[in-house]
């Protein structure tokens, strides 16, 4: 089968497609006809050579498709069904691709759309979980118009929270789309956020990683109420807790977005594709910033 790889660290041009073995499911899991993965910083990451040390690796943790082949003791799907999910062996930009989480597609999407969501939409709703995020309560959203923010801001908004979120001016109006209110981010944001919320916020989600950790930390009224998925650095420094896959996931979510899109509660976010063949491409487009909508391999 036909897999994107790398055998050095570097820039996009160290991604080639090459070919590998098919692989088979274990216990539990599903082999997919890949049809769309999605692309994410984590895999610009692994390619310069900040995660994993070992070579050659694949790349990709979500995809959608059609099963192809059920691993022991798997019911709940058949051969030929839609589905969509994670594959945590980090091989889902291919052909053929394990799944060890996966649901059914709802009838109203496309694997484009699907494969999108998978990694967002639980880094969102386990930062949520993690915050205690429920009705009733104010939640800061630092970086709310990227993939991630903008599933945390419509998640808790369906949760019955207010949401305040940060980004430039050009996405106020998809903020405000989203249920959120947005303040611009930068020098004073402390200011805007306080104009909105004059006694602070009681949850504050850093998705940006943009060193504005005190900030928050002095807006949610300290350290315990305020939570990064993106600072690690500086979740050490102030005592913040950082959120990440292996501190308890949220995979439940797989099985609720479907609901959550169809009674209009998610909008899903905007999607750019390209060919596998192009992954250097679709990584160029990622590092480059500026880029609201998901990467989307478009696979056979």
């Amino acid at each position: 089968m036909k897999a994107a790889r790398f055998s050095r660290f570097g820039g996009p041009e160290v991604l080639e497609i090459v070919d590998l073995p098919a692989p088979h499911p274990g216990p539990g899991q599903v082999c997919i006809a890949v049809r769309a993965a999605g692309v994410n910083a984590s895999d610009w990451k692994k390619r310069q050579g900040l995660m994993d040390e070992d070579l050659p690796q694949t790349l990709g943790y979500e995809a959608a498709g059609v099963v192809d082949e059920l691993g022991e003791g798997v019911t709940d799907v058949t051969v030929g069904e839609r589905v969509f999910g994670f594959d945590a062996s980090g091989a889902a930009q291919a052909e053929l691709a394990v799944l060890s989480h996966y649901a059914p597609i709802p009838a109203s999407l496309g694997f484009t759309e699907v494969a999108a969501l998978p990694a967002a939409t639980e880094t969102a709703m386990r930062a949520l979980d993690q915050l205690g995020v429920d009705s009733g309560s104010t939640l800061l959203v630092n970086g709310a118009s990227g993939s991630v923010g903008s599933c945390a801001v419509q998640f808790a908004v369906a949760r019955g929270a207010r949401v305040i979120g940060t980004g430039g001016p050009a996405n106020h109006d998809y903020l405000r789309s989203l249920g959120a209110e947005p303040v611009a981010y930068g020098q004073g944001m402390s200011e805007r956020v306080r104009a909105l919320a004059p006694e602070g916020v009681d949850r504050a989600l850093d998705i940006a990683g943009s060193g504005v950790l005190p900030e928050l930390i002095a807006l949610a009224g300290g350290a315990d109420h305020v939570l990064t998925v993106a600072d690690f650095a500086g979740a050490q420094e102030y005592g913040v807790r950082f959120s990440r896959g292996d501190s308890g996931r949220a995979l439940y979510v797989l099985d609720e977005i479907g609901d959550l899109v169809g009674t209009g509660r998610f909008a899903l976010p905007p999607v750019r594709t390209f060919p596998l063949a192009e992954i250097a491409e679709a990584h160029r487009a990622g590092e480059a910033g500026g880029v609201r909508s998901k990467l989307v391999l478009v696979v056979g």
